[in-house]
């Protein structure tokens, strides 16, 4: 069979594909979950030997990277077992995974033997007090176990995640930065996105990528920038000249549709092309009802060529997506 990569209609090629492996989470982020939610019946997510399937079918398509995400991965029973299962297919060359950490000291150990190359940790306050006005649990003291937990057991390339909002995390800034140069964590912060699931996302209580750079700058001293590793990666990085590395995801005031490079497919088995798409493409009734490996990849072709050259976020006919950040997966 001739190999023919994931191309869309903008010429973007798409190597990365981010696997949400549960809607339910252990903490409730005002930035993502409500309160108060309705979780899909473990029937409805794929098995393991699904998302397997589906990660098969799309390495013979030029996807090499995997993202585990959620919900919070780490609540799904047995992750370990993805990712033994996920790291033995041919053709995908890292698999990461995104958590808020809380289970993380339990589970490293076997993450780190099952394969898993890299922990990307939400953490946006290193006060008890800050943590859970945020996240609306409590836990900071396990999230960090598991950080250190993660540097024992010999993860090298741990980033820590921290959305910012206005009104909210400008206390925080600092303290994560000096934090993550004194236990050589990669930090980036992400502008907060219309993903939050009680809507109370507005362009105001979006603190930018370069007010947090310019607290930085003055605060801890002047950044260089980086030459991206990665030419899709989402993020711009710096570096102080002293140590220590930070980075800035923009979506909002410097979108970076341009180079994207990934899809998502949802816990429930949807084909997405983007965070804000308004479509999905129904992998779980395909592989559930006798659908062949080669429509499978016919059915990530039709999601790549339906995907738009940007999000829309500044335009005013932006509509929201019908799903929150953790129904999709980060």
């Amino acid at each position: 069979m001739t190999f023919r990569p994931l191309v869309d209609a903008f010429g973007r090629v798409h190597t990365d594909l981010r696997i949400s492996v549960t809607d339910r989470c252990n903490l409730r982020c005002s930035y993502c979950m409500p309160l108060e939610t309705t979780f899909k019946p473990r029937e409805e997510l794929l098995t393991f030997e699904e998302i397997a399937r589906v990660v098969a079918v799309a390495a013979g398509r030029g996807i090499r990277t995997i993202r585990l995400t959620g919900g919070e991965p780490l609540v799904r029973r047995d992750l370990s077992a993805l990712v033994r299962l996920v790291t033995s297919i041919d053709g995908i060359t890292e698999v990461a995974l995104t958590t808020n950490g809380l289970l993380l000291a339990e589970q490293a150990g076997d993450l780190r033997a099952a394969g898993l190359s890299r922990i990307n940790c939400s953490l946006d306050s290193l006060h008890e007090e800050g943590f859970t006005r945020i996240a609306r649990r409590p836990g900071l003291a396990n999230v960090l176990a598991g950080l250190e937990a993660a540097k024992r057991v010999g993860f090298e390339s741990i980033r820590i995640n921290a959305v910012s909002m206005r009104g909210l995390t400008e206390a925080e800034i600092v303290p994560l930065a000096r934090f993550c140069r004194q236990e050589g964590f990669h930090l980036r912060f992400i502008e907060f996105m219309p993903l939050d699931a009680e809507e109370s996302w507005s362009a105001d209580r979006v603190l930018s990528g370069a007010e947090v750079r310019r607290i930085l700058e003055r605060e801890i001293g002047p950044l260089v920038a980086e030459k991206p590793v990665d030419p899709g990666q989402p993020a711009v990085d710096y570096r102080w000249v002293d140590g220590g590395r930070v980075g800035f995801i923009n979506p909002v005031t410097r979108p970076f549709c341009d180079r994207c490079d990934r899809l998502r497919l949802t816990a429930d088995g949807q084909f997405r092309n983007c965070l804000f798409s308004t479509t999905e493409w129904d992998v779980r009734g395909l592989l559930r009802h006798g659908g062949s490996d080669a429509s499978l990849a016919a059915m990530m072709d039709q999601c790549v060529a339906a995907k738009h050259a940007a999000h829309g976020i500044e335009s005013p006919t932006f509509a929201r997506p019908a799903r929150a950040m953790y129904q999709i997966g980060g």
